[in-house]
């Protein structure tokens, strides 16, 4: 079963947009930023891909959250993810979703829900 982090809210300091996630059963200090995103138009997501040495990890962020990531990205702020106290920058996101901002748009390949969605918030 692939290992999933659900956000399940976000908070600001003065330089980062804080994505925080329930407890996870396994350490988050040996997990790194892959620094690629995929995603998941089921769930109205973008996933954003951890990994270990031995498998990957996908973090969940939720149209519920995506006016905080607009918002981020729009600042420059760094975007990080919060477990337990524990803190992972994630890496190329800005890239990552803009292109996965410009490719759904317009592309009902991603479902028509995901398309209006990216082009309601983006």
């Amino acid at each position: 079963m692939q290992k999933r982090i659900e956000i399940k809210k976000t908070s600001w300091n003065e330089q980062q947009l804080l994505l925080e996630a329930d407890s996870v059963s396994f350490p988050l200090d040996q997990v790194s930023a892959s620094n690629q995103m995929l995603v998941d138009s089921d769930n109205l997501a973008f996933i954003y891909k951890l990994e270990t040495a031995t498998e990957f990890i996908y973090v969940s962020i939720k149209d519920d959250f995506w006016n905080d990531v607009k918002q981020a990205l729009e600042d420059k702020k760094a975007i990080v993810l919060v477990v337990d106290k524990t803190a992972l920058l994630l890496t190329n996101i800005e890239e990552e979703l803009g292109y996965l901002i410009e490719n759904i748009r317009d592309n009902a390949n991603y479902g028509e829900e995901m398309e209006r969605r990216v082009n309601e918030i983006f």
